[in-house]
């Protein structure tokens, strides 16, 4: 028989020399898993010689702003209507049925017509004394002036404008009364004339053709256009005469207006039917408003628009040459209060700072070292 194979085991037990062998095969594992970790990390960038330069830690803010010199507005913008101001009934005082009403929206000048009553007119003046007496040869007074000086301007000539109505002026009504032709008498009735500050344009008709000439016959308004902001009368400080604002229009254009006149408080039960309110997202405001009237001086420039909602906005606050920075890179301190973090070649720190005025996305700020041009951290 052959002799069986003598197999030589290494130094020491069985059992030894199989514990060494178990030890070394889990070290191996262990470097196996090493070795895959180390190759991950550099395939992921994360060290090692097998992949890219590394990405250096970051040792400032994502992003910077500067710090700017400025000047900040604070505005409010409030609702307003473009129209032609409130409209005013004409009184006529004159007898006869009415035969002829101008069109709505027509624009009567001095010496124009306003109303024809058994086709004689009522004539349009200037002034702001209204016609409580007729005038003839004799009379004296300052609506002798008044009258006068509007027959002057429209062209008759031959007396002298003064507070005397004499035979010169009593020539010179007939030429005036033949051109209208009414009875040439030289002597004014106080039914044919009314007077207004300046033109006038027709809102509404209050009568019909063949209704009596004597009342109200119809509303006029000024003919230039000019905007109206119901303000509430604890919020209408801004609203001084002569104050500037701007109108932006529905065309999405804007011009300039001017404070003209501001009226007493009124409250809410008092106020137009139809009113578009001021600021509804304000609850606890002033029930009592005051209506602001603004005048338009550049007319152009409304083109053909009418009666519209429009804007007006007001500057409330202003702060002139201050440090600013954007609202986003102000931090909160746990100490309180704010800060922000300058950076700059010798790295960055956090600056407590007073904050002061908020407007369009940038805030005031004052703080140790803050100049012009000092570079600030802000979210990217």
């Amino acid at each position: 028989m052959a002799e069986p194979t003598t197999i030589t085991e290494p130094t020491g037990t069985v059992t030894d020399w199989r514990r060494r062998r178990r030890v070394r095969a889990a070290l191996g594992g262990v470097a196996a898993l090493v070795t895959l970790a180390v190759a991950g990390a550099a395939t992921l960038g994360l060290g090692g010689r097998g992949g890219d330069d590394p990405t250096p830690a970051r040792t400032g803010p994502a992003a910077t702003a500067p710090v700017t010199r400025q000047t900040l507005v604070k505005t409010v913008t409030l609702a307003g209507e473009l129209g032609y101001g409130p409209a005013v009934p004409l009184a006529s005082t004159v007898t006869g049925t009415v035969t002829w009403l101008p069109q709505v929206g027509a624009t009567v000048r001095r010496g124009g017509v306003l109303l024809r009553a058994d086709e004689l007119p009522v004539v349009l003046l200037y002034g702001f004394l209204p016609m409580y007496r007729p005038l003839a040869e004799g009379t004296e007074g300052s609506d002798v002036r008044q009258f006068e000086r509007n027959l002057a301007a429209l062209g008759y000539h031959g007396f002298t404008v003064d507070e005397e109505f004499t035979a010169a002026t009593t020539a010179a009504v007939k030429r005036w009364q033949k051109d209208l032709e009414l009875p040439d008498t030289g002597r004014v009735e106080r039914d044919r004339v009314v007077y207004a500050p300046k033109a006038v344009r027709i809102a509404q008709h209050l009568v019909r053709l063949g209704a009596s000439a004597s009342g109200d016959v119809l509303t006029y308004t000024g003919n230039t256009r000019m905007v109206t902001v119901s303000a509430g009368a604890g919020e209408a400080a801004w609203a001084a005469k002569g104050a500037k604002v701007t109108v932006t229009l529905p065309t999405g254009g804007s011009v300039t207006g001017e404070v003209r006149a501001v009226g007493a408080p009124a409250s809410d039960a008092s106020a137009g039917a139809g009113q578009r309110p001021v600021n509804p997202e304000r609850p606890g405001t002033d029930a009592a408003t005051v209506e602001v009237t603004i005048a338009i001086a550049d007319q152009k420039a409304l083109g053909a628009l009418g009666a519209t909602p429009v804007d007006v906005r007001y500057v409330a606050k202003e702060r002139r040459d201050v440090l600013t920075v954007p609202v986003e890179a102000l931090l909160a301190l746990a100490e309180g209060g704010y800060g922000v973090e300058v950076t700059g070649p010798a790295g960055t720190r956090v600056v407590a700072v007073q904050a002061g005025m908020f407007a369009d996305g940038r805030v005031e700020v004052s703080g140790e070292g803050l100049t012009d041009g000092v570079m600030v951290g802000v979210p990217q």
